[in-house]
């Protein structure tokens, strides 16, 4: 059958008698960012689905050697499957070379909200993407016509953070500064649920990958969980002295991640709520925070102008990375985890090797401070976005400045990627949202 690709699918329990039951290969599905092949497999009567990671895939991967080795260590494939499993290989070396040569254009200008603009974010395939603003809603818009579908009312002051449950893409989470989050139904607007009980400002969340849970981080200190589908609070995440100002769930959404103005970031068990470590040791505040694809790192970037990256099972740092002359405000792992970058204060981002903590590039040309960055999905560019009211996009192998994205009239404080790697979206103090396709 025609593999196709997943934004992944939940894995399969174990089954109950704890007997191995026998397991039949159904389907390849492919995964494109980072890459790899999931195999959907029957056990039993239950459906179940097992990730082959190829990580370290380049274009120069001896392909042959590669899909010799899945074959022997995975039991699940069999000699027969080969040739389908070389295809699916091919198939993804083709889509880390995609978009490489082509620069990005202006595509749209969006003037989005009457009062200023707050945050952006894309849904998975990139097709829809919101923004929050000072003027008390999100608005939901169509990428490709850049009309807008819907305008989410109801919260008494700023909409500050937002997200899709990605892979999804069927609910909105909107965080705001009267203290509750919203969950709402992205394709009719109906406000599903109001979560009340946070003391101050909302200023971050997430949904976890599996769209069960909502994190929510505010000023008062305090993160909370919440069941998506039934609106209630499941637990609190209590033990900061300052205010959250960023969360992010683990790959496999068992663990999430808080950065605090405290100077610390602490892990904890999703399941339960229970702190697992305190990650200590910057010397400022927390500005933002990160895990790898794996779940084994975290990096944790603050305004002591370091970046420090972290054995998330032991809790142990690794490395800290310096080099920077100014307040580090934001980190990103590229999606294979094997590089990460920082953007600064100091008007530069660096790249830096993982494993060794060794700096790869400097990213020198804009003339003002870094707020935002991230990689594309292949993991071949970066885009920063600054004060100086443009976005770069560097190449994150050598560093060179590969374009300037310009037009905004004030400074952009969100750059981002769909997942194909083939859009961008800015946000600006100008007041508009700027949509760049290649």
């Amino acid at each position: 059958r025609r593999a196709r690709e997943s934004g992944g699918v939940p894995l399969c329990r174990p089954s109950p008698s704890g007997r191995a039951r026998a397991m039949k290969l159904k389907r390849f599905l492919l995964r494109y960012y980072p890459p790899g092949i999931l195999l959907e497999y029957e056990q039993g009567n239950e459906l179940c689905t097992k990730p082959v990671d190829l990580l370290t895939l380049t274009p120069d991967t001896d392909v042959e050697v590669l899909v010799n080795q899945i074959v022997r260590h995975e039991p699940l494939i069999s000699e027969a499957r080969k040739p389908q499993v070389r295809k699916l290989v091919y198939k993804l070396i083709e889509k880390l070379e995609s978009n490489e040569a082509q620069n990005f254009y202006l595509f749209k200008i969006l003037r989005a909200h009457i009062l200023p603009l707050t945050n952006c974010a894309f849904n998975k395939s990139g097709d829809r993407f919101i923004t929050g603003s000072y003027d008390r809603t999100c608005k939901v818009w169509n990428t490709m016509t850049g009309e807008e579908m819907l305008t989410l009312e109801g919260h008494k002051n700023v909409v500050y953070a937002i997200a899709f449950n990605n892979p999804f893409g069927d609910k909105i989470v909107t965080g705001s500064f009267d203290k509750t989050a919203k969950i709402w139904s992205a394709e009719t607007g109906e406000l599903l649920h109001t979560l009340r009980g946070h003391a101050t400002e909302i200023v971050c969340l997430s949904f976890d990958p599996h769209g069960q849970v909502v994190a929510t981080g505010s000023m008062d200190s305090t993160a909370k969980l919440w069941d998506v589908e039934r609106g209630v609070e499941l637990c609190t995440l209590i033990g900061h002295t300052a205010e959250i100002v960023s969360l992010n769930f683990n790959t496999e959404g068992d663990k999430i991640i808080t950065g605090s103005f405290d100077h610390t970031t602490k892990v904890w068990e999703v399941a339960t709520g229970r702190c697992i470590h305190t990650l200590a040791g910057h010397r400022g505040e927390i500005s933002s925070t990160q895990f790898d694809f794996s779940g084994d790192l975290c990096i944790t970037g603050s305004i002591d102008r370091t970046c420090k990256i972290w054995n998330v099972d032991t809790g142990a740092c690794i490395n800290t990375l310096r080099g920077h002359n100014d307040e580090i405000l934001d980190v990103a792992f590229s999606c294979t985890g094997a590089r990460l970058v920082t953007a600064s204060a100091d008007g530069t981002a660096r790249v830096y090797n993982t494993m060794t903590g060794a700096c790869q590039a400097i990213l020198i040309g804009h003339e003002g401070e870094i707020s935002k960055v991230a990689f594309n999905p292949q993991g071949t560019k970066i885009v920063t976005a600054s004060s100086d009211r443009t976005c770069r996009l560097w190449d994150a192998e050598s560093g060179d400045c590969l374009q300037v994205l310009e037009g905004h009239t004030d400074e952009i404080f969100s750059a981002a990627f769909n997942y194909e790697g083939d859009t961008i979206i800015t946000g600006s103090k100008d007041n508009t949202c700027r949509i760049w396709k290649c």
